[in-house]
This record gives structure tokens, C-alpha cells and sequence, in this order.
């Protein structure tokens, strides 16, 4: 697919995704336009990087649709300066996209994405794909089970899981900070789940609220399925 006709495809997803909704603001808009998806799917899927679907990385896993990543990634209301914790790196587009927004090359105090991913065989891919799209120094690479997070590195301002879980890791709730925001969807293995919301305020009490129905891969490890 030639550069010229991969503009055209960003600016006609954009439209969309403004006009249904779901890219709220300008940020937002900015952060998809610069990180380029077509580095991060498999050579025979950049031709469809810019159809608003799911893409099969191997493995098993999927890179989710754009809509979704818009989705959460407008919904934790990412800014500069905040500490990131992902679950689930898959191809690393999800966590530079995040980068994009917390930590902008114009940021004068940048944020940081920590991104875990469980998957052996999808380790040296994603890391590939973030070296190669300039996203290395914003974003560490963790191999580890996702659902215990990293206490080494938290309090986290937010967490974004990437698959589904039978239900909200402890771990995860007790690392993320005051005033923090996690967004996990929580079900079963098949293609249906609840994207739930959970904000924590000053004083630690931790509010849930549902977000509607999606369709993740499902979470493994000690508190996957």
C-alpha cells in the first residue's frame, strides 16, 4: 500500500470515527494520525491496517479494532505526564498510542507506558514494532503475568487491560493511584464481555461503572482464565 494511499486512509477513518463519535477530541485525533498502525500488524494485513476491525498478530491474539482503542483511550482521558500501566502489549500499537498522548515529543514533563505482555512469541514482535515507529524510549516492555501487574513501578495513574478477565485482578485495583482510572473488560472466554470502569478516588474507595459490551481475547495467568 503506497504512503500517499495510507493518508488517505487515516483521513477517512478519522472522519468516521469523529462522526460516529468515538474520537472525541483533537488529542485524541493527533495521537491516531501520528502513531502509524500499518507498522504494527503483520506484513500481509498493512493493507487492511486502516479498516476499522480487528487484525489477526498470531498467536491466537488480535490487534483491536481502532474504534476500541479510541474508545478506552479517550475514556481514561489520557494527558502528558501520566504513568500508564498496560496488560496485554499484543503488537505495541495500543501502548503507543497511549505514549502519544501521556508523553508527546512536545511534552515538557512526559509520561511513561509500561506495557506487559504474557505471550512469549509476541515479545520480540511488538518490541520490533515500537523500535522501529520510535516509541522505545516511552514505552517499557515487560514479558510477565499481566494480571499481577508491577508493583515495582506502581502507583500507576492508569491501567488499561487488553483482555478479558473471569473478574478484576486484586493486584491491579491496589496499584492503581488515587484519582486513578482502570478500564478491564470482565467476562468469559467467548467473544462477549462487560468493558468495566473503575475510578479511585483520594481517599482509595474505588467506584465501578459498565461501559457496554466487547469482545477481547481472554486474559491467562494466575488471574486470567
Amino acid at each position: 500500500m503506497p504512503e500517499e494511499r495510507f493518508k488517505k486512509a487515516i483521513d477517512d477513518l478519522v472522519r468516521r470515527l469523529r462522526a460516529n463519535g468515538y474520537i472525541k477530541t483533537d488529542e485524541m485525533e493527533r495521537a491516531f494520525k501520528t502513531v502509524p498502525r500499518e507498522e504494527f500488524v503483520r506484513p500481509d494485513m498493512r493493507s487492511h491496517a486502516y479498516h476499522d476491525s480487528p487484525l489477526p498478530i498470531g498467536l491466537g491474539q488480535t490487534i483491536s479494532a481502532p474504534h476500541m482503542c479510541v474508545i478506552m483511550c479517550e475514556a481514561l482521558r489520557l494527558k502528558p505526564g501520566l504513568r500508564v500501566l498496560e496488560v496485554g502489549a499484543g503488537s505495541g500499537y495500543h501502548a503507543a498510542l497511549c505514549a502519544e498522548m501521556v508523553a508527546p515529543q512536545t511534552a515538557q514533563n512526559p509520561g511513561h507506558v509500561y506495557t506487559i505482555e504474557i505471550v512469549t512469541g509476541l515479545i520480540e514482535f511488538a518490541r520490533d514494532n515500537l523500535e522501529r515507529s520510535g516509541y522505545a524510549d516511552r514505552v517499557t516492555l515487560i514479558h510477565a503475568d499481566g494480571g499481577i501487574g508491577l508493583p515495582e513501578h506502581a502507583p500507576f495513574d492508569r491501567i488499561l487491560v487488553a483482555a478479558a478477565a473471569p473478574s478484576i485482578p486484586r493486584p491491579l485495583i491496589d496499584q492503581l493511584g488515587p484519582g486513578g482510572i482502570m478500564l478491564i473488560p470482565v467476562g468469559g472466554r467467548g467473544f462477549f464481555q462487560e468493558l468495566m470502569m473503575m475510578e479511585k478516588d483520594e481517599d482509595g474507595r474505588v467506584v465501578e461503572r459498565r461501559w457496554g459490551g466487547v469482545a477481547f481475547v481472554p486474559l491467562t495467568g494466575k488471574y486470567g482464565h
